[in-house]
């Protein structure tokens, strides 16, 4: 191991770093290096972090961002979470921007241009060239008195950082704070926005980001008026589980391939007061046999169970799942009124959750 490498885990015994030092503990190095890098970047940020939030904030175009070698391969990183994070951007080689793609800048854009020594020669001639248009150009080095640096309106310097390879040459340190100053950056223009989950799913509409972000109205299969039994709480157990059937409820007799599981009771006022569901009926005809239909279902429902609301998403769901181990939730609207259920196998459906997570 080097003396840079050294340099950066002296703290630790002589013994652990030397070449004969298994692998995990040279790894341990180079994390606890690179997170020291973090480190020196966090005591650097100034005011001249919030002069480039307050610029980009106001910018009516996009944020393109530029860079060379590993530098560009870290850029793409940062433009892709500007733009699904609420700020419009989009990646331009230095290289490509020479040759003919210019035209991808407009006039209402910003640039943000990434080189840790910040005297590449591509991306200073792509900041120069922006430059005589009069569109803002923001750089991120690790020398702020490089050229770079210079010619830009904005800086943002991630320190005199010390790659962590065993020769110091291949970027390391360096690409970790380039990549975390973007995404600070990019959560702090999406903060000034008021960006909101709703707004990341419109971003995100495919996957499993896209799918824990949908609304839970939009996977109900289970919904009141159609396939789902309100039953008034003031009955007796055999007379819901009449109720229940007549509408198509729980048990094994209905036609679907998947009844529902639970009936949801309802006070007077039509809101939620309680649910009964198949387990819970296999529970009290184990103790108390066929006596079990004479009771009011008062006595033996789930009074005030836990719910979500019809607004919520399928994420909240999932942790409500998780939560509660609980197979059924009921979905109410702002009066409490029941709008339909939510299955725990609709969500394994979903591939949003293990079905083993039951």
């Amino acid at each position: 191991m080097n003396d840079a490498l050294k340099s950066t885990t002296d703290s630790l015994p002589a013994a652990e770093t030397d070449d004969r030092s298994p692998d995990h503990v040279f790894a341990r190095l180079v994390l606890e290096a690179e997170s020291r890098a973090i480190g020196v970047a966090i005591r650097e940020l100034g005011p001249g972090f919030d002069a480039v939030v307050e610029r980009l904030v106001a910018l009516k175009g996009a944020v393109i961002v530029s860079g060379s070698g590993k530098s560009g391969l870290v850029g793409r990183k940062i433009s892709a979470t500007l733009a699904s994070t609420g700020t419009p951007s989009h990646f331009l080689h230095p290289s490509d921007a020479m040759h003919g793609d210019l035209g991808r800048i407009q006039p209402t854009d910003a640039l943000l241009l990434l080189s840790f020594g910040g005297e590449t020669e591509d991306t200073l001639a792509l900041a120069a060239l922006v430059r005589q248009d009069g569109l803002p150009v923001i750089s991120m080095t690790g020398k702020p008195e490089s050229h770079l640096a210079r010619i830009s309106d904005f800086h943002l310097c991630i320190g005199r950082v010390t790659e962590v390879d065993t020769h110091t040459l291949a970027p390391t340190a360096s690409t970790t704070v380039m990549m975390a100053m973007g995404d600070a950056l990019a959560l702090a223009l999406a903060r000034r926005r008021s960006f909101t989950p709703a707004d990341f799913h419109k971003r995100h509409p495919g996957g499993q980001l896209g799918r824990m972000m949908m609304p839970v109205s939009n996977v109900l299969r289970f919904k009141v008026g159609q396939n789902l039994p309100l039953v008034a709480d003031e009955l007796s157990v055999g007379q819901v589980l009449k109720r229940a059937a007549e509408q198509g409820g729980i048990g094994e007799g209905s036609a679907r391939p998947r009844p529902v599981g639970a009936v949801l009771l309802i006070d007077t006022d039509g809101r939620l007061s309680g649910i009964f569901t198949d387990a819970d009926l296999r529970r009290r005809l184990v103790e108390l046999g066929p006596a079990v239909l004479d009771q009011p279902i008062a006595q033996v429902m789930t009074r005030q169970p836990r719910t979500l609301s019809n607004d919520a998403t399928v994420r909240d769901a999932v942790q409500l799942v998780r939560e509660t181990r609980l197979d059924e939730l009921p979905v109410v609207d702002a009066q409490g009124k029941p709008v339909g259920l939510i299955d725990v196998q609709d969500l394994v459906a979903l591939k949003v959750i293990e079905a083993t997570s039951k």
